[in-house]
């Protein structure tokens, strides 16, 4: 019988990119809108990629309705040109990653899923460059919702129904490096489990009170004893 759900995020949690996903996203916004907006510079971490589209695009003068008008041709343009173009050199699993799959996906008590503020396309994406696609039968991504706090609970109707267990509380654990990783799991009243593996220092992340705070999770046995503990202090 499946006890607990672990919802992990993608980028800088489970891996990190170099710049190709950054300059494909600029490369389809100019495609669409004839402009990048400040792709270049601004801050992607922990946001949904619908609301990365329409921040960076605002920044450059566009109005809300223009960029609706065009917003499932650019989200398509984009998605085709990564998966097309995002190569394996491309992506860097974070210390730890695989083996941790490894072991948890060995734990018939576990079951394993994605929250991220991906695509649902080009997230798999991601995953499959380093072949860590299959640990993950299900997740809640940027196309489930138009907040990130909307997806927790798009996460565990999904659980639903592959499991027929509703997970509640204590039984779920959510795995990221932002402080909006963070807040996902205060929506389910759920353990958080931060990792200072992407942008946010360990520092940043102690300020957001998660329930557990990793430099990185690279020692799976402490990992794995922290998710099956059934306590949250």
């Amino acid at each position: 019988m499946l006890k607990k759900l672990v919802l992990f995020d993608i980028d800088g949690t489970l891996l990190s990119m170099n710049t190709v996903n950054r300059t494909i996203l600029a490369d389809a916004l100019k495609e669409v809108y004839g402009t990048e907006g400040s792709t270049g510079t601004h801050n992607f971490a922990g946001k949904m990629d619908r609301s990365i589209i329409y921040e960076v695009l605002q920044n450059a003068g566009l109005s809300e309705r223009e960029i609706a008008e065009k917003f499932d041709r650019a989200k398509a343009t984009y998605i085709e040109m990564f998966r097309t173009q995002a190569k394996p050199s491309d992506v860097f699993l974070m210390q730890g990653i695989r083996e941790l799959l490894d072991e948890l996906s060995g734990r018939s008590e576990l079951m394993l899923g994605l929250l991220t503020g991906n695509f649902e396309e080009s997230g798999r994406h991601k995953l499959r460059l380093p072949e860590i696609n299959h640990y993950f039968p299900f997740g809640a991504f940027a196309d489930d919702g138009l907040s990130r706090n909307d997806l927790p609970l798009v996460a565990v109707e999904k659980a639903y129904r592959l499991s027929g267990i509703t997970f509640s509380e204590h039984n779920i654990i959510i795995i990221g490096d932002t402080e909006h990783d963070i807040a996902c799991a205060r929506v389910l009243n759920a353990k958080s489990i931060a990792v200072a593996t992407g942008t946010y220092s360990t520092e940043e992340l102690r300020r957001h009170n998660p329930h557990v705070l990793y430099e990185n999770l690279s020692r799976t046995d402490v990992v794995l004893s922290e998710i099956l503990e059934s306590s949250i202090n």
